[in-house]
């Protein structure tokens, strides 16, 4: 039998890091891939029906409003500023400025997701009316529990934060917790243009 030989030393690697480095941080973003396909899958499935009806949305529906969701839109980039702040401090392992900026972060997204239930009726249509109606609802509805796993994710961060001493490797999940964020906004912006502006221009 050969003797072992050691083929490198991984005691004075770093224990808690952030972004590409982490596991968590690729685990986050394969459930972006997957989250991303399906809303795509989504709206192919919109512009599809689209096709089928010489007005859109169908004669005797009206079009959506666009107070309350441009209202949610703004309040969702507002929302970035304390996302990549809280990101920012658990970077630097600042625990009173990540309370901080997770307190003023999950005020806005629990604010983002009250709204969202009129932002649901802004369609100005339910959902088993027409096939209009059932698609519309089908991509706001998807987007929806993405906001409300970010809500979960955050709020829980924040309590924990306040309640007791936390592990290093919490501060990574608060930077993830904000790149997972960035995707819900972005991906918000085309189902936005789509969904509620798109009725008006095609």
């Amino acid at each position: 039998m050969k003797p072992l030989r050691v083929a490198g030393n991984v005691a004075e690697l770093p224990s808690t890091v952030f972004g590409a480095r982490s596991l968590m941080w690729w685990a986050t973003l394969g459930m972006m891939v997957i989250e991303g396909w399906t809303l795509a899958l989504l709206v192919v499935s919109y512009l599809y029906l689209r096709q089928d009806f010489a007005s859109w949305p169908p004669l005797r529906t009206p079009h959506p409003s666009l107070v309350v969701p441009t209202t949610n839109l703004v309040l969702m980039f507002v929302s970035c500023v304390p996302a990549y702040m809280s990101a920012r401090s658990a970077k630097q392992f600042d625990t009173v400025r990540v309370r901080r900026w997770l307190v003023v972060f999950s005020i806005i997204v629990v604010a983002i997701t009250v709204v969202r239930w009129w932002e649901l009726w802004a369609l100005n249509t339910r959902w088993d009316t027409n096939a209009y109606g059932s698609a519309a609802w089908t991509i706001v509805g998807l987007h929806t529990t993405l906001l409300a796993l970010d809500v979960a994710d955050t709020v829980g961060l924040t309590l924990l934060f306040f309640i007791r001493e936390l592990p290093a490797k919490m501060y990574t999940d608060t930077n993830d917790n904000s790149f997972y964020w960035y995707f819900s906004v972005a991906v918000w912006i085309p189902i936005y243009l789509i969904v509620y502006v798109g009725p008006r221009i095609f």
